[in-house]
């Protein structure tokens, strides 16, 4: 049995039901249950979540990438720090990076003003952290593997020469 298989089939479509990943997979039905049961004890599959495009709402919401920078000393680490971040119900996503900054941070308000005041009165303050630069969410074409179409054709005009 492949709970590999199963995990690509639920990261696909986590609605799929036991019976449709056993047909997919030539597995039975009771072994694709263990399969998932296995996968969500060993905290490999952590949740189940809607890929929701925020554009389609009414009530639109700002979505900013924050790129941080920050200075570890010998009593704090990534972990530290990551786990002050974290219990922010701001904060939907939160990475350590490699490159030019170190913490790469989802966040998600309900204006501008909002997510601006969150990373100026919240995350910039904390000591270790010594920048900021963020990034706001203009339009998003693509989430979570599954792309955002609004099934509109391209409207543009083809020059020829």
């Amino acid at each position: 049995m492949s709970e590999r298989e199963v995990l690509e089939l639920l990261r696909e479509n986590a609605r799929y039901s036991t019976a449709d990943i056993a047909r997919m997979t030539g597995l039975e039905e009771s072994e694709v249950e263990a399969a998932i049961e296995e996968l969500e004890a060993a905290g490999v599959v952590r949740g189940y979540r809607a890929v929701v495009d925020l554009d389609k709402l009414e009530d639109e919401r700002v979505r900013a990438e924050v790129e941080l920078n920050v200075r570890l000393d010998r009593e704090t680490g990534y972990g530290d720090i990551a786990e002050r971040l974290a219990r922010f119900p701001q904060v939907k996503a939160l990475r350590l990076v490699s490159g030019d900054y170190d913490f790469d941070v989802e966040i998600e308000g309900d204006s501008i003003r909002e997510v601006s005041q969150f990373v100026s009165e919240k995350v910039a303050p904390i000591p270790e952290i010594t920048q900021t630069v963020t990034h706001y969410v203009m339009t998003s074409y693509k989430e979570n593997g599954i792309e955002f179409d609004d099934g509109d054709e391209d409207d543009r005009l083809s020059i020829s020469p």
